[in-house]
This record gives structure tokens, C-alpha cells and sequence, in this order.
């Protein structure tokens, strides 16, 4: 969502790498079957988000990495040594060769000339990266490559996990689905889910509650409505009301299902238009791209 209001704001290309190679090198109970119907899914779930298809490539690395792309992977791999990516990755004798290598792979989208079909061989526009913070090990060492090669480094805006719904220090596990909100959840799932499974920052009691007043902090509600909400100051007052105690907790959470239940069916509703048609529009590294500049 934020990526898709960047692109709004600075009509900009952008690419998106679906990392297909990396699950099936990270994760040794998957197939190369079953990661390319995860592409295949996340690609939908991507589109739904309204990205400008003149301005936007999806691509996936078991499909597109080869030619120039591919010859900025090798440049980048030549400046990353093994004891750097061990260093930052804790990578030991055991894991396999491919998850040494896969920096590179996830640096070169970093550089316009891996795109001849979008940028032609120009080599100094700049990127802007948004991701995870548990992303940043890697662009770090894209940009100590990007010095050595005489390339422009890219920029990052790290943004915030979701917490799990069980609290702010537990993470969300695809073993446990009251761990998370599912984009594939119905508006019934999501109400359980938050009335059962989110932490709370409130008293025992709503007598408590009312006179000690809770802790949004620690709220897993609150702190989804930080992300959920457009109004900084009807967050910001959510937040004084719950220390107050005159928010109380079932309050909040029914806010949290209604915001929750509202992005869940317009992105649901979005993904019934995507089409295998329209997805392969977007992969289709042939077709011309409206840049916006020359």
C-alpha cells in the first residue's frame, strides 16, 4: 500500500522482483512446483493493490534472470566475498551454495541498465527501495557494490512489521492462523480472530479499566489501527481515550475489525478482477512502458 502511494505521488516506474529462487533455496520443504504457484498468487495479490500497469514490471527470478540483468548479478557477485556474506547473514558450512549467492540476485534490481527493455542501458537513474527492515542486511551490501562498480546507490525507506496478533514481541507464523489476518479471511474470521486472539492493553475488569485506564502500547488493535487509520489525530486521541480509560478495550477492538474488514474486501474484491491475462501483462518483460522521461 505505501509502495502504491509512492508510485501515485512521483508517477514513477517501478519493478517488482518476486523472489521465487529464494523461498526454494531458503526453505528445503518446498518444491520448485510449489514456489512457482506461490509467485503466481503473490503476483495477484501485488496487482490488487492498484499499481499503474504502464509503469509497473512484476517479474519472477526463475523466469526473467539472464542477459543484462544477469550480467549485473555476476558484477555484483565478483565485488561480495564469502566472509562478508557470512558475517552478515550468519551463513555456516552447511547451508547450500545458492544462499550465498542470492545477493547478488536480490541486489541487481537496484540498477537501471538490469532493464534494457524498460531503461536501456542508462546506468545512473536512482532507485528507491521500500521494504522490511529484515531486508536491510542485503542493500547494505548492494550499496558498498554499487561504489565499486560506479553505480548510484539505492535508497531505502524501511517500514514496520505488522505485529502478530498475539502481541509485539511474538511474530506471526504460517503454522498458526490466529497469528495473523489473511487477505483470504472472511469478515467473521476477522472479528474472531481479534476478539479472541489479539493482545490487550486494558485491566482484567472494565471497572479497572475505567480507573486505571490501558497501555495502547502493547495494544495489538491500537497498534493495527496505526496502520489502518488515515487520521493521525483520531489515532492520536484513540490512543489518550484507552490510557484514560474511557476507551475501552472491546471498543478498540470493534474499531479494529470494522478498518480491517473494510481493507480486507476491497483488496478481496480487487483480487477477483485479476485475471491470469492481466497478470501476464504485467510479467511481460516485452512490452513498451510509459517512463515519463527520456
Amino acid at each position: 500500500m505505501f509502495t502504491k502511494w509512492l508510485q501515485d505521488v512521483f508517477d514513477c516506474p517501478l519493478v517488482i522482483q518476486l523472489t521465487d529462487d529464494e523461498k526454494f533455496l531458503f526453505k528445503n520443504e518446498l518444491t520448485v512446483e510449489k514456489v512457482l504457484e506461490f509467485t503466481k498468487k503473490n503476483a495477484k495479490d501485488i496487482i490488487a493493490m492498484g499499481f499503474n500497469p504502464a509503469k509497473t514490471f512484476i517479474f519472477s527470478n526463475f523466469a526473467y534472470v539472464g542477459g543484462a540483468f544477469y550480467v549485473n548479478v555476476q558484477k555484483i557477485a565478483r565485488q561480495i566475498t564469502f566472509n562478508q556474506a557470512r558475517s552478515t547473514f550468519g551463513f555456516t558450512e552447511s547451508d547450500n551454495i545458492g544462499k550465498i549467492h542470492f545477493c547478488a540476485i536480490q541486489a541487481a534490481p537496484s540498477f537501471s541498465n538490469s532493464f534494457p527493455h524498460i531503461f536501456g542501458t542508462k546506468k545512473d537513474i536512482p532507485c528507491l527501495i521500500p521494504c522490511a527492515i529484515d531486508q536491510d542486511p542485503y542493500f547494505r551490501l548492494t550499496r558498498d557494490a554499487a561504489v565499486k562498480l560506479k553505480y548510484p546507490k539505492p535508497a531505502l525507506i524501511h517500514s514496520k512489521f505488522f505485529p502478530a496478533l498475539q502481541g509485539p514481541q511474538t511474530k506471526m507464523s504460517a503454522s498458526d492462523p490466529n497469528s495473523a489476518i489473511y487477505l483470504s479471511d472472511t469478515p467473521q474470521q476477522i472479528r474472531n480472530k481479534i476478539k479472541r486472539h489479539a493482545f490487550s492493553g486494558g485491566q482484567e475488569t472494565i471497572e479497572e479499566h475505567r480507573r486505571l485506564g490501558g497501555n495502547p502500547d502493547v495494544d495489538v488493535a491500537y497498534q493495527y489501527l496505526g496502520f489502518l487509520l488515515q487520521d493521525d489525530e483520531q489515532y492520536v486521541k484513540l490512543g489518550a481515550d484507552y490510557r484514560a480509560g474511557t476507551l475501552s478495550t472491546g471498543e478498540m477492538k470493534d474499531l479494529c475489525i470494522e478498518e480491517l474488514t473494510k481493507l480486507v474486501k476491497t483488496i478481496q474484491n480487487a483480487q477477483a478482477k485479476v485475471t491470469d491475462e492481466v497478470i501476464r501483462q504485467f510479467m511481460d518483460p516485452t512490452r513498451k512502458y510509459d517512463l515519463g522521461f527520456t
